[in-house]
């Protein structure tokens, strides 16, 4: 069964962010069900789940409460658009969302996934300035291979080289400030041990820019498809301050570390601030069901209002965006985030994580741990042998039942937030045995 399953996929199917030749000579996984942190793939063989299926199964595969709200509501009201009318699972959730987001962010915008939340948080910041009838506010600035979405106008903000260089003549031009790469710092500092030296390239473009900058965009404290590379939160504080002596907005992209991935419920509430818009995404369902939002003001929101014979109307829309069963799992989810505690009950799984991936990194020579909640990396130096190494590494750790993806030099784990001890355990036992093997 399982070599038909490969020849009919081999056959028929596209995969994303994946090399065709070296894919179509692989056998790799099919995966027929899932429970808690484990895949299981056709003919029973289980594999811990490393990456939370790209970032997002934050509650675990096959939780009974998600489940039954995608059932319950399936049987009752499917589909509905939200242009001109509404229903009770998008209240809900808005009205949930706007009390667990930081500040004042209450008016939600649904959207389909994270590139569409971007590209709706992008066409608002422009619109906002051209219904204040502020000219020339078209422009917006983000960090060097930060990543928000694959569609153009998202990529014009988070442009990765590996990923985008084909589209580079359609882009919007987008300004991008020095990466804050801890492990490789821009400044020659050394990790927790600096003054944050890498915002000087951020500060000179908004000093210089700001005129004509509509919003800074960028994913707060880790970057994510760049390398998982995490930085400090005087950053963002210091970007704040910075925004708002220039009355600028600022666009915090919490698709991939919202929903209590970094220690919080959000990854700006560690660093203290509230960004003007908020694009959410992945852990908004507990990873079961595509669905994603911009969180604003009413300071922006009030803006589209009618004045007078002038319509300031948002001409933006998806059909399925605020689908009533996203929403009801949507609302679930946060329901069991709060109810199971899930934040703090996964605090000493985060310790976990970081004591033993500093663990394994003391043999390596000049490797970089970094940890930021129910995140941890390893960045492997040139010494240590790099990205080739890191790719012999996934490969060891699946044999072995554990799969990751690496990320470049970047061996990382991000498990559900609902991992147990043991599980962890496994999971990192798994991950040290590839190390060796591929010393």
């Amino acid at each position: 069964m399982i070599n038909d399953l490969h020849l009919r996929d081999r056959k028929h199917l596209w995969h994303p962010y994946t090399e065709i030749t070296a894919f179509e000579g692989a056998q790799f996984p099919i995966i027929e069900r899932a429970d808690g942190v484990y895949l299981y793939e056709v003919g029973g063989r289980k594999l811990l789940d490393g990456i939370s299926s790209w970032w997002c199964v934050n509650l675990g595969h096959n939780h009974p409460r998600l489940v039954g709200a995608i059932w319950e509501q399936a049987a009752k009201l499917q589909h509905s658009i939200l242009g001109g009318m509404s229903h009770p699972s998008a209240i809900r959730l808005a009205e949930q969302l706007a009390e667990i987001a930081p500040g004042e962010l209450t008016h939600v915008y649904y959207a389909g996934d994270g590139s569409s939340a971007t590209e709706a948080a992008l066409k608002i910041a422009i619109q906002y300035w051209k219904n204040l009838d502020v000219a020339g506010r078209t422009r917006f600035i983000s960090l060097e291979d930060g990543y928000h979405g694959d569609t153009l106008g998202a990529v014009g903000v988070g442009y990765v080289e590996q990923f985008h260089k084909d589209f580079t003549e359609l882009l919007p031009p987008a300004t991008r400030a020095p990466s804050p790469h801890c492990a490789d710092c821009p400044c020659g500092k050394v990790a927790g041990e600096c003054e944050v030296d890498c915002f000087t390239g951020m500060e000179e473009l908004i000093r210089k820019y700001h005129r004509v900058t509509a919003a800074i965009i960028v994913e707060p404290l880790c970057q994510g498809a760049a390398g998982i590379r995490i930085y400090p939160e005087e950053y963002l504080r210091r970007l704040r301050r910075l925004c708002d002596e220039f009355d600028l907005l600022l666009i915090a992209d919490e698709i991939a570390v919202g929903f209590g991935r970094t220690g919080k419920m959000f990854a700006c509430e560690r660093a203290g601030l509230v960004p003007d818009m908020m694009t959410i995404g992945k852990g908004l369902t507990g990873g079961y069901l595509p669905m994603s939002a911009v969180m604003l003001t009413d300071k922006i929101y009030n803006t589209f209002r009618r004045d007078g014979e002038r319509i300031r109307t948002f001409y933006h829309g998806h059909t399925f965006c605020g689908n009533p069963i996203t929403s009801e799992l949507a609302s679930a989810a946060i329901s069991v985030y709060q109810d199971e505690d899930i934040i703090n009950n996964s605090q000493p799984r985060s310790k976990q994580l970081e004591a033993a991936l500093r663990r394994l990194a003391e043999p390596l020579q000049n490797s970089t741990v970094l940890t930021l909640g129910m995140i941890g990396v390893i960045e492997l130096s040139p010494a240590d042998g790099g990205s080739a190494r890191a790719t012999r590494i996934a490969a060891k750790a699946l044999e072995a039942g554990l799969f990751i993806r690496p990320l470049g030099p970047a061996v990382y784990l991000w498990p559900p937030l609902t991992i147990t001890e043991s599980e962890l355990d496994d999971m990192l036992a798994i991950l040290k045995d590839a190390f060796i093997a591929t010393a």
